[in-house]
């Protein structure tokens, strides 16, 4: 998940790591807070080449502090795989190509997705209101879910406060308070309520700021007009169809499925001192807006799938890719559940990036669906993703 970015304060769960070159203001720390082994040997490219300006970019994430860092990307050429750094600090092993990692945010646009196919079945107008799919359930302190649309809630224009970003809350989960209540399940109406137990960031329709509380309601409107869990939908909708095989929905299965790494973090305190292993925790806490567990492969498929218009009609898919402005640096436009950015080089790229404790992520795609890499970074506290974007979709070998 990421947070509020210009009103609000960034915790471990809701700050993305931009590892793909999406969010705006990669996570930092000193230099001196390096943790584990600067570096390991990479994964040998498959079919694919002129990939070693990314993996310069992977070696320099792990110099600068990072445990490890994986990627998988596709073009033309075929498929390669890379990493740099451990998946465990304590084994030393390497990360690999089949590793299972928490995406966060990248939650959103399969929860934007199946929004979008039922708008095609006519089984709900992205204009309805919040308060015609969940009566009552957005009330109070100013916030009126009569006034806020589901399109609102998919491209953060909402007003919503981002509970994410409640002072207690992220005290709670966020810092040294997480090591207690890291298994705690957390129902989305809970979540709901702590976002609007603060007033509206401003007037639905009249501004942008992210929030993670768009995308829990979203998931309780998809319940709501399925009858289903909106895990049910992403599985039988997406997972299935595409084989995304080794993507899941865990709910609040606090254990990750294998293979997978370790996930590591200072909880807010200073990396060169401790470090946390944050690997296990429940994910009702991020819930419909950034629960999801995948791994590089899979992410690739579902973003080329989405942009070749294998997943969606076409009139859905432009509406999916119809941006409003931002007013944010890093993040320019925002669509229903994924946006675009232009790196220096010219190149467009569209996807979402995520992150949660201990993980950030990202995935990115061309618009033609001829390019797709996605990232993951097995710490949450520095990074540049950016570059890394820059050297896989602009760098040169």
């Amino acid at each position: 998940m990421a947070t509020r970015s210009r009103r609000g304060r960034r915790g471990t769960l809701a700050a993305a790591l931009t590892a793909a070159a999406l969010a705006a203001g990669a996570l930092s720390a000193p230099a001196a807070a390096a943790a584990g082994p600067a570096a390991a040997a990479a994964a040998k490219p498959e079919t694919g080449r002129g990939h070693a300006a990314t993996q310069k970019a992977m070696d320099a994430q792990v110099a600068a502090g990072l445990p490890g860092v994986l990627l998988q990307a596709v073009d033309r050429h075929g498929v390669w795989n890379g990493s740099s750094g451990v998946a465990d600090l304590e084994t030393e092993r390497p990360r690999l190509p089949k590793d299972r990692f928490r995406v966060g945010s990248i939650t959103k646009t399969f929860v934007a997705t199946v929004l979008l196919q039922l708008e095609a079945e006519r089984r709900i107008d992205l204009d309805d209101t919040v308060e015609q799919w969940l009566p009552g359930v957005v009330r109070g302190n100013g916030n009126d879910g009569r006034k806020i649309t589901v399109r609102q809630l998919l491209n953060h224009t909402s007003g919503l406060f981002d509970y994410t970003s409640d002072a207690a809350f992220a005290e709670k989960l966020f810092g040294p308070g997480f090591l207690e209540h890291r298994y705690d399940t957390w129902t989305p109406e809970q979540l709901v309520r702590v976002g609007t137990g603060h007033e509206p960031d401003f007037a639905p329709g009249t501004d942008w700021n992210y929030s993670n509380t768009n995308y829990i309601l979203a998931g309780m409107v998809i319940e709501r007009v399925t009858g289903e869990e909106y895990a049910e939908e992403i599985e039988r909708r997406i997972l299935r169809p595409l084989r995304l095989r080794a993507t899941t929905v865990p709910g609040t299965d606090p254990d990750m499925p294998r293979p997978h790494g370790r996930a590591y973090s200072p909880l807010g305190g200073d990396p060169a001192e401790k470090i946390h292993d944050v690997t296990e925790l429940n994910p009702s806490v991020a819930g419909a807006a950034g629960e999801m567990i995948s791994t590089t492969g899979d992410l690739n498929r579902f973003y080329r799938a989405l942009v070749r218009g294998k997943v969606l009609p076409d009139r859905q898919l432009k509406a999916m890719l119809t941006t409003v402005e931002t007013g944010e640096a890093g993040i320019e436009h925002y669509g229903l559940g994924i946006y675009p950015q232009t790196l220096s080089c010219g190149v467009a790229i569209w996807g979402h990036s995520g992150g949660i404790h201990g993980s950030g992520s990202a995935a990115t795609v061309t618009r033609a669906g001829d390019h797709a890499a996605s990232f993951n970074a097995n710490g949450d506290w520095t990074g540049d993703g950016r570059a890394v974007a820059e050297a896989e979709y602009c760098g040169t070998s």
